[in-house]
């Protein structure tokens, strides 16, 4: 086992599952919130440089009576279409445990910096991977998101992303990366 291996294990143990089928974003896409809730539950946490470089992303069910009705129903047909202006986020591994990344947002450029790290789960205190907003260039209103990744297929990643309140971190909608 190499060294790099090693303390990426100690920093994010792995959890071995059941092979499931091989997913894509637009099988993601596909699912409810109440269906991609345990689908993140089963995930792992993700080697940082399988991340690294500009993967796409794609925003995919809003989480409770957000999660609903008509308004959403074609909010989440546009998060498909080409003109969504989210794009993905952009990573760089700087050492097994930690790295940085950013928003890249069609017509505007990059913007909300993070920092990646490994922690427990907000949703459920499994391992996972911490996207962490709360860095001092970024607006308050980004600094209150908290956002995670675990790999649930092969080269896809599911993340919830949330909102941090005074009584804790709460489910606002779930996102996909996947690597090009």
């Amino acid at each position: 086992m190499s060294m790099s291996s090693a303390v990426h294990e100690k920093a994010s143990p792995r959890v071995v599952v059941a092979p499931t089928a091989r997913r894509t974003l637009d099988d993601l896409a596909r699912m409810s919130a109440s269906e991609l809730g345990p689908l993140y539950a089963t995930g792992t946490p993700p080697i940082l440089t399988e991340l690294d470089g500009t993967p796409r992303g794609r925003m995919l069910a809003f989480v409770g009576p957000l999660g609903h009705g008509r308004p959403f129903d074609g909010l989440r047909r546009f998060a498909e279409s080409p003109f969504f202006p989210w794009g993905g986020k952009s990573f760089t591994s700087k050492s097994p445990q930690h790295g940085a990344g950013i928003n890249r947002v069609r017509a505007v450029g990059d913007l909300f910096r993070f920092e990646t790290r490994f922690g427990p789960s907000e949703v459920d205190g499994k391992p996972c991977m911490i996207l962490d907003y709360d860095l001092s260039p970024n607006p308050w209103f980004i600094r209150k998101i908290h956002d995670e990744l675990r790999q649930v297929s092969p080269g896809l990643f599911l993340g919830p992303a949330m909102w941090k309140t005074r009584d804790g971190a709460k489910l606002v909608l779930y996102f996909a990366i996947a690597p090009r």
